[in-house]
Order: structure tokens, then C-alpha cells, then sequence
């Protein structure tokens, strides 16, 4: 099984964390920040995903991650929640920009979203790790991840792992 990782910037990192650890193939989830280099070296709301690229391309990921978060709005907290794919190395940089190339043209809207390499990643607090999953019933979950999860389940559906958003939704 080769596990692969990409990173992930676009809203709150919360909500782009319930996204994405609902998938399949999907092993793993990290919350925090990632910094990428020169004018994006600032730490912006992230995740880094880590997952077997039998089971979900990274296209699938991509397209996913564009259309569950505000990926059209160029909107004033884009410091704190950059609209990004941090590659961890060249290849990864190629297929993510060709991947992006491709998906922006089913958008009405133009996509601000950019690849840009992985600098460095800062993990959240423990206690607000799993924030969706350790207590889906909260106001905050309800209102903002919940609609994505909708949203996965309408239109991503043969990605999502039913049994783990069945038992918490």
C-alpha cells in the first residue's frame, strides 16, 4: 500500500479536516497551518492529507477540496485562509498544477486557488484535533461542516466513507 501526502489551505481547517477524513482511501488527516515560500511563507489554515492513491487520485482530491470551500472568493481573510495545494516535491507540483488546470474550466466562476511547494506544517492543539468527529452536534459543526458533508454525500458520494459519516451525522 504506498500512501501518499498532499496539503490542503482553503477555509477554516476544521471544516476542510471533517471534509476530508470522511473519504476513502484516506488514512490520515493532520490539522494546523502550513507555510509555503517567499510571499506565502506566512502559516495559513491547512491540512496535510495523507492518502492511497489507488483508492482516490489526487485529482479526486483537488476537485473535492475546489468545490467545498470558497475557492471562487477572493475575499480579505485569504491571509488566514489561502485558497492553496502545497506540493511536497516537483512531480506532485506538475500533477496538481495540471489537475487544477483541468477542473477550473467546470467553474462559472474564476478559481483563485494555486499550487504552491510545502514548507513547513504546525499541528493544532490536541483538543481541537477531529474537531468534526469528536462532536458533530455542535453549532459550529452544524453550520459550517455539516453542509460540505452534505455536499460530499450529494455529489461525491462513491468517495465517502458511508459507515464513518453515517455514524455521525
Amino acid at each position: 500500500m504506498t500512501i501518499r501526502k498532499i496539503g490542503l489551505g482553503g477555509g477554516c481547517h476544521w471544516c476542510t479536516e471533517g471534509v476530508f477524513s470522511s473519504l476513502i482511501g484516506v488514512t490520515q488527516v493532520n490539522q494546523g497551518w502550513i507555510a509555503s515560500n517567499g510571499e506565502n511563507g506566512d502559516f495559513s489554515e491547512a491540512i496535510e492529507v495523507h492518502f492511497e492513491p489507488a483508492v482516490i487520485s489526487l485529482t479526486d482530491l483537488i476537485e473535492i477540496h475546489l468545490h467545498t470551500h470558497a475557492s471562487t472568493s477572493n475575499h480579505a481573510m485569504r491571509g488566514k485562509y489561502r485558497s492553496a495545494i502545497y506540493a511536497y516535491d516537483d512531480v506532485q507540483f506538475n500533477q496538481a498544477s495540471d489537475s487544477l488546470i483541468m477542473l477550473k474550466t467546470s467553474f462559472d466562476k474564476t478559481v483563485i486557488t494555486q499550487v504552491y511547494p510545502f514548507k513547513q506544517f504546525k499541528q493544532n492543539k490536541s483538543e481541537f484535533l477531529n474537531y468534526f468527529y469528536t462532536a458533530p452536534d455542535r453549532p459550529f459543526c452544524q453550520t459550517y461542516i455539516q453542509p460540505k458533508i452534505s455536499l460530499l454525500l450529494s455529489r461525491f458520494k462513491h468517495h465517502v466513507d458511508q459507515v464513518k459519516v453515517s455514524s455521525r451525522t
